[in-house]
């Protein structure tokens, strides 16, 4: 059944929908259309009547894999399923590599072939149809031939999950990172990128021999690692208080946790420095106190510290505090039976259970500390670091490609370097807590010394979080900061006014097209991130097969590329046929997509490291297939990893900057870069008066996810209430 459906959706992209993308990217409005004009034509009739036969191959690949769907389930029907799905796939592929909008794309394919007399342009909705449906029907292939245990999902799950991370992550990547090997001239240079990666300004040390400083590449080392251990342990500890301490803390800490991550990183910037800046609340202290002469202390490597593991934590806190909630209290309890105390059992078994969440956590912060372009803007000073170097490299005064690709080679190895260090330290290890059997235990309370430095140390960090959010809002409030600090409403009525006209309602405010835009381009892409990464980390966790270190390591490589790097790959890769997405809504909503998916990933990644194997077994026993073993077995128990995927993909596709400040348009105008407009003309009143209202809309969207999703059910009791005894008489008892 399953190959006859994808045999019927492959013959409808050919059929029903456009062959090639429209210029105003309303390809699915335009199916009335696919018998009529050249623009609007299906694939059949681009090839039959338009002149473009190289379309035929995908008709012969569907053609081979429709006799192997007649013949009996085996090896040889995957033999034609294969044949047929790559024939049709890769032939499709390389034509539309080969042709582009004036014919063959290089003189070789001219001086071989001759002139093209028909050019074609990017794929449109049937093409992607038809290619996708040549590539499931490839993999059933596969998965007829005996690989993947001959499971027709995982099989399908797995190549298609790798077709659409090779061709939106590793080839704009290797397309904009292969810009080290070409010499000033343009020509292939093997030796070009050895000058320019191993440099003293990228690995010069003179700042530990008296020198000024140290290259950028240390300096993003250095910062990453730092970043990544501050934020792990942040995390934790918040993790630990919301679920093992005082219940009262546990609603507030969840909104104050979020505001760092639903906030554009520039305000946090603008927050600090209003509060440890040149001219900000601390210095001024220090001088009317001391007489401190204020000075810029805070700009460089601590500053930008500072504010990364401020903006980071949060991540570390989704991802530890559902590795908190799998624990099985049953372990704490056989651990106090045998006469452990609370801080033993802490130390040995809760501790230990924790491993893969601190190390996906550690991992996460590191990347995203490597990654990080905001922060080391605002408040870095002379402090560099790769992110910057690679920004400036592009859109400088000098631009310079190669020395920008070649330090995007030292990110994405430091990014592979700690991935391995990662797999080594945890290697084989097992960290099972939740399975089959009934776990109806109480979680144990913690213990008095670890509670005492869980509150020292997360409940002044979640005060110094709203000081900062404090003085970085209060703008939007007055109305000039730092000359009238008169309260007005001005700022909000310029960015959201709404008015009555002739015809009703009319969004009179400068800020509504970009709110509507961010709003709808976020909704799409925060399921999407959410459903695939957490499908590639159940591939990850339930299957092996050859190339599964390349498959988790190219799901990660998006967050080791900054974002800056990341929109000039996909300008480069997709402003030509085959993908032509520049200037559309869909660029972006697939940047957001790739760029975020690693959380999805690492945080499936910690909650299946629990999930006992026996869980899926069951249920494929019973004879459910793996899709609904997927549905009503494993998705219910990840539900603490589906909402940090979903909140975290959301609340970064309406704050990230760097990776979407080259994708956007007049027509696709998004929330950040609305307020990087209005800071660069000085109007911080009506910036900050729309992150206020991005912060509204977030909160309102994390408490909206948390609420449709639901809490993770485990069947475990709660403490019951202490309860007093009434008092009886002693009288007769001896």
């Amino acid at each position: 059944m399953a190959l006859w459906s994808w045999l019927a959706i492959g013959a409808l992209g050919y059929l029903a929908l456009p062959w090639y993308a429209l210029q105003d990217g309303n390809g699915l409005l335009a199916v009335g259309g696919v018998f009529g004009g050249e623009d609007t034509a299906n694939g059949l009739m681009q090839a039959a009547v338009y002149g473009r036969t190289w379309l035929w191959t995908g008709v012969l690949g569907l053609a081979i894999a429709a006799v192997g769907a007649m013949q009996a389930p085996g090896k040889r029907q995957g033999a034609w399923l294969v044949c047929g799905g790559a024939l049709g796939a890769i032939g499709l592929a390389a034509f539309g590599f080969a042709i582009g909008a004036k014919g063959w794309n290089g003189e070789w394919l001219t001086a071989t072939f001759g002139e093209l007399p028909k050019n074609q342009f990017g794929i449109g909705w049937g093409g992607f149809v038809v290619l996708t449906s040549l590539v499931v029907l490839a993999s059933f292939g596969v998965a007829r031939r005996g690989f993947f245990k001959g499971d027709l999902f995982i099989a399908a799950s797995v190549l298609c999950a790798g077709t659409l991370m090779g061709v939106f992550i590793l080839f704009p990547v290797l397309k904009a990172l292969s810009g080290a090997m070409l010499g000033e001239d343009g020509k292939f240079a093997v030796g070009a990128i050895w000058e320019r990666v191993a440099n003293e300004r990228n690995f010069g040390l003179n700042c530990l021999v008296g020198g000024v400083r140290c290259g950028v590449a240390w300096n993003t080392l250095f910062l990453g690692l730092l970043t990544a251990a501050a934020t792990t342990v942040l995390g934790t500890l918040m993790a630990l208080m919301a679920e093992r301490s005082s219940k009262r803390y546990g609603r507030a800490l969840n909104v104050v946790a979020m505001l760092p991550i639903i906030t554009p990183p520039f305000v946090v910037g603008l927050g600090l420095i209003l509060l440890f800046g040149r001219a900000g609340i601390v210095n001024q202290l220090l001088e009317a106190a001391f007489g401190l002469t204020p000075s810029r202390w805070f700009y460089g490597w601590f500053g930008v510290w500072i504010a990364q593991t401020f903006a980071f934590t949060p991540i570390a806190f989704m991802i530890m505090r559902g590795v908190v909630q799998g624990i099985a209290p049953s372990l704490e309890e056989a651990a106090q039976t045998l006469r452990a105390d609370a801080q033993r059992t802490f130390m040995t078994v809760t501790l230990p259970l924790l491993a893969p969440g601190l190390a996906n956590a550690f991992l996460v912060g590191f990347i995203e500390s490597m990654a990080d372009f905001g922060n080391p803007v605002v408040v870095g000073g002379q402090f560099s670091v790769l992110s910057t170097e690679i920004f400036f490299a592009i859109v400088g005064a000098q631009y310079d490609q190669g020395r920008a690709a070649s330090l995007a080679w030292i990110l994405t190895l430091f990014a592979l370097g700690v991935f391995a260090v990662q797999r080594a330290v945890l290697g084989k290890q097992n960290f099972t807590t939740v399975s089959g059997k009934g776990d109806a235990g109480i979680a144990m309370p913690l213990p008095p010394r670890v509670r005492k430095i869980v509150n020292g140390v997360a409940l002044p960090w979640i005060a110094f979080t709203l000081v900062v959010y404090l003085f970085a809002f209060a703008g939007g409030f007055v109305q000039t900061w730092g000359r009238d600090y008169t309260l007005t409403l001005n700022h909000f009525r310029t960015a959201f006014s709404l008015e009555w006209g002739q015809f009703g309602l009319v969004w009179a405010g400068t800020a509504w097209n970009s709110f509507f835009t961010t709003i709808k381009l976020a909704a799409i892409s925060a399921p999407l991130t959410a459903g695939l990464g957490l499908l590639i980390a159940y591939l990850l966790a339930r299957t092996e097969f050859k190339g599964q270190g390349l498959f988790e390591f190219s799901a990660l490589l998006a967050f080791a590329i900054p974002g800056t790097v990341l929109g000039v790959s996909y300008i480069l890769a997709f402003n030509v046929p085959p993908f032509e997405l520049t200037g559309t809504g869909l660029i972006i909503v697939l940047c957001f997509l790739f760029r975020n998916l690693p959380v999805g990933v690492r945080a499936g990644t910690a909650a299946f490291k629990q999930l006992d194997k026996s869980l899926d077994e069951a249920s494929l026993m019973l004879r459910a297939s793996t899709l609904q073993t997927l549905r009503h077995v494993v998705l219910p128990l990840l539900k603490p990893a589906l909402v940090a995927a979903l909140v975290y993909s959301f609340v970064r596709a309406i704050t990230t900057v760097s990776a979407v400040i080259f994708l956007v348009t007049a027509e696709n105008e998004l929330a950040t870069t609305y307020i990087i407009g209005r800071v660069g003309n000085g109007d911080y009143g009506v910036a900050l008066a729309y992150c206020t209202v991005l912060i509204v809309l977030m909160s309102a969207a994390t408490a909206l996810i948390q609420f449709v999703v639901g809490e993770r059910k485990l069947g475990r009791r709660k403490a019951a209430a202490p309860v007093a005894l009434p008092a009886t008489s002693t009288q007769g008892i001896t």
